[in-house]
């Protein structure tokens, strides 16, 4: 049976360029991949981006109110009749997929029989869990830590928003990094000392 994959971690801990990888796997190998990336995320427009410089147009823009198991489903009729069958759905920034499109990952996964692999974070600037993040890891076959280190050398664990002033907890959950704000990978200990400054 495909299973429904959530690989989550803080930002800059290779989420994108992992997928990448994936994605350049099953294809060395003659096999077809379908990339999502929400149409929430408008860094790089309709490319998946990754920190590392590397990008690749998603092959789905997905609207936050769209039906994720359509629009893959016709995606792999297009497919068909030019290439091989789809093998696997590749999701970038996942977190901000609704908790409906998430559920749609996991039917894409048990009843289509198609891998699902959601990369994401799980919480805010806030440390609150994103409604995407909360449903993947509710419902997902397997979850997979990505690490990354804070400034001081630990494994970050906290997106801190950056202000001129230090770390906020203010402002609207959604906002995009290097787009309309910036964020820093952070552990625990460093996340709380810069929230007291």
């Amino acid at each position: 049976m495909a299973k429904l994959f959530f690989r989550y971690g803080a930002m800059n801990s290779g989420k994108s360029t992992a997928l990448l990888q994936v994605a350049h796997n099953y294809e060395e190998r003659g096999l077809a991949v379908v990339l999502v990336k929400p149409q929430v995320d408008t860094k790089g427009n309709d490319q998946i981006v990754s920190r590392l410089g590397v990008t690749r147009a998603a092959d789905i823009v997905l609207p936050p109110g769209m039906d994720l198991r359509a629009l893959v489903e016709a995606f792999g009729a297009k497919q068909v009749a030019s290439s091989p069958a789809l093998a696997c759905v590749l999701i970038d920034e996942a977190q901000f997929l609704t908790p409906e499109q998430v559920d749609q990952a996991l039917e894409i996964a048990v009843f289509d029989g198609l891998p699902v692999v959601a990369y994401g974070i799980r919480t805010d600037f806030r440390t609150r869990a994103f409604p995407g993040s909360q449903r993947l890891l509710e419902v997902a076959h397997a979850l997979e830590e990505m690490k990354t280190i804070c400034r001081c050398g630990e494994k970050a664990i906290f997106n801190a928003r950056l202000t001129d002033h230090g770390v906020t907890r203010e402002g609207e959950q959604v906002m995009i990094d290097g787009v309309d704000a910036s964020y820093e990978a952070l552990c625990g200990r460093c996340y709380l000392s810069m929230l007291q400054l």
